[in-house]
């Protein structure tokens, strides 16, 4: 077997890879956690802007 053929074969699964997590990332049926995963920075921040104005209240 030739070198050339196992690169050849290592760059068509390379891209197969990458297609097959393309497609899954794109599909419908992931987005609920996505959209989840993407709001929890935001989420994190609005916990402890909360957490922040309780202590003011509570702290003076």
């Amino acid at each position: 077997m030739d070198i050339n053929i196992l690169r050849s074969l290592y760059t068509v699964l390379a891209l197969l890879a990458f297609v097959v997590i393309a497609g899954w990332a794109w599909s419908g049926r992931n987005r609920q956690g996505f959209e989840e995963a993407a709001r929890l920075p935001l989420g994190d921040e609005q916990a402890h802007a909360d957490q922040a104005r309780a202590l003011g209240e509570h702290g003076a």
